[in-house]
C-alpha cells in the first residue's frame, strides 16, 4: 500500500493539481465524502461544491468544482469536473455578482439554483483558502 493518496484534479481543459496528498475532502450528492490512505473503492457523483486537498507538501489546496465526479481506487483519487477554479484563480467580487444575480431569477429560471451553487461554492472556496 503506497505512503499517501495519488490525487488528480482535472477540469475539462486542463489538470488543475496533481500531486500526492495525505487526504481529500468533496460533497457528493450523498454527502461530504473524506478521502485518507486505504479508503474503499468509490465512484460517486460531485455537486458544485469546494474540494480540499492536503498535500504532502504544502498548503491546502482549495478549488470550486462545478459538479462532475470522484473516483478512488488503490489510493488513487480522482476529481474530474467540466470546470474548477483553485481559490487563488477565483474573482470573488464577479462571484458576488452573480450570485445576486442568480438570487434575482429564481421561479423563472430552472438554470438559477445550479447558478446560486457555483456562485456560493467560488465564495466559500475563496473564504476556506484564507
Amino acid at each position: 500500500m503506497a505512503e499517501n493518496l495519488q490525487v488528480e484534479l482535472v477540469a475539462a481543459d486542463r489538470v488543475v493539481w496533481s500531486g500526492e496528498a495525505t487526504m481529500v475532502i468533496a460533497r457528493t450528492i450523498e454527502g461530504d465524502v473524506g478521502v485518507l490512505r486505504g479508503h474503499a473503492p468509490m465512484l460517486s457523483v460531485l455537486t458544485d461544491a469546494v474540494v480540499e486537498i492536503s498535500p504532502v507538501d504544502g498548503p491546502v489546496v482549495v478549488a470550486s468544482a462545478d459538479g462532475g465526479f470522484i473516483s478512488v481506487a488503490n489510493d488513487r483519487v480522482s476529481v474530474l469536473s467540466a470546470h474548477v477554479l483553485l481559490a487563488e484563480e477565483i474573482d470573488v467580487d464577479a462571484a458576488r455578482t452573480e450570485l445576486e444575480k442568480a438570487q434575482g431569477l429564481i421561479g423563472s429560471d430552472d438554470e438559477a439554483e445550479q447558478r446560486i451553487r457555483r456562485a456560493e461554492a467560488r465564495i466559500r472556496a475563496v473564504e476556506k483558502a484564507r
